[in-house]
């Protein structure tokens, strides 16, 4: 994983955005909108992945879980997406905001699929664990 920095600035526009990209997986892109493009496809790959690791902890989870489960990631989706909004808030307007967004929700959305897959399995004795063995 490489670290590219992209520095915006227009009027009175001025940020200074991080991005974590794959290795190769967008430098072929030629145009902002071929950038856009392919950060989108990152971010609906990672959004893929959530939503099956999703559904093995459902697999999982009891009843109660369940309920807790769904409301943690219903809270957690409106966080995701508010918080993108806010952090990106610098970037509307330019031809580089679908990429800043996208590369957000797809950081964030990474993360909390590891977080749902660190739950899975747990080492035996651990009375933290969310799931226990059956």
């Amino acid at each position: 994983m490489k670290r590219v920095g992209l520095l915006i600035t227009g009027l009175s526009l001025s940020i200074v955005w991080s991005a974590n990209v794959l290795a190769d997986s967008c430098d072929s892109a030629t145009s902002q909108a071929g950038l856009n493009e392919c950060y989108s496809n990152e971010y609906q790959k990672q959004d893929d992945l959530l939503n099956q690791t999703y559904k093995q902890a459902m697999k999982l989870a009891t009843d109660t879980q369940t309920m807790q489960l769904k409301a943690a990631q219903n809270a957690w989706i409106a966080f995701r997406d508010a918080d993108c909004a806010f952090l990106t808030s610098g970037a509307d307007g330019a031809s580089v905001a679908p990429m800043v967004h996208a590369q957000c929700m797809a950081d964030k959305t990474r993360e909390r699929t590891e977080l749902l897959k660190s739950t899975l399995h747990c080492e035996e004795g651990d009375i933290s664990c969310v799931f226990h063995p059956h």
